[in-house]
């Protein structure tokens, strides 16, 4: 059991990081829209959101991968059809990041066409996949 309730920490940490750069990440988009692609200010931005990604978002996504297939495949089961849904929620919020990801190739190219607004509708995006996840992963409805 101790090596389980490690895995299981290292698998909540793992999604604390990635769900924080997925909420930041586009409100960062948001700022970035609204400013002069040819700016100074841009150009922060760039190193910002490559950083995020780069060294936040890609390591913690594959890290919530790796222990939480640890703990399916480890000691739960793929049995249950809480964990189907969750897995289907997971898959989505794992798409959004790839597309959070060529967003930020676009802003890098300086060929950005979205709106500010465009970012912040797409920033509700992960709150409503986490919340879908908590609900399945605490509650475990079927």
């Amino acid at each position: 059991m101790g090596l389980y309730l490690w895995v299981k920490a290292a698998h909540i940490v793992s999604i604390i990081a990635w769900m924080a750069a997925l909420l930041y990440l586009p409100r960062l988009y948001v700022y970035h829209a609204e400013v002069d692609p040819k700016s100074e200010l841009a150009e922060t931005f760039k190193v910002m959101e490559h950083r995020l990604l780069r060294f936040i978002a890609n390591p913690a996504m594959i890290a919530a991968w790796v222990f939480g297939l640890w703990l399916v495949f480890g000691y739960v089961g793929w049995t249950a059809g809480w964990l189907h849904a969750k897995f289907a929620f997971v898959a989505a919020l794992t798409v959004y990041h790839h597309y959070l990801a060529s967003w930020r190739k676009a802003f890098a190219e300086d060929r950005n066409i979205r709106s500010p607004r465009f970012y912040r509708v797409a920033n509700e995006v992960p709150t409503v996949l986490m919340i879908a996840i908590v609900v399945l992963a605490v509650v475990k409805p079927f």
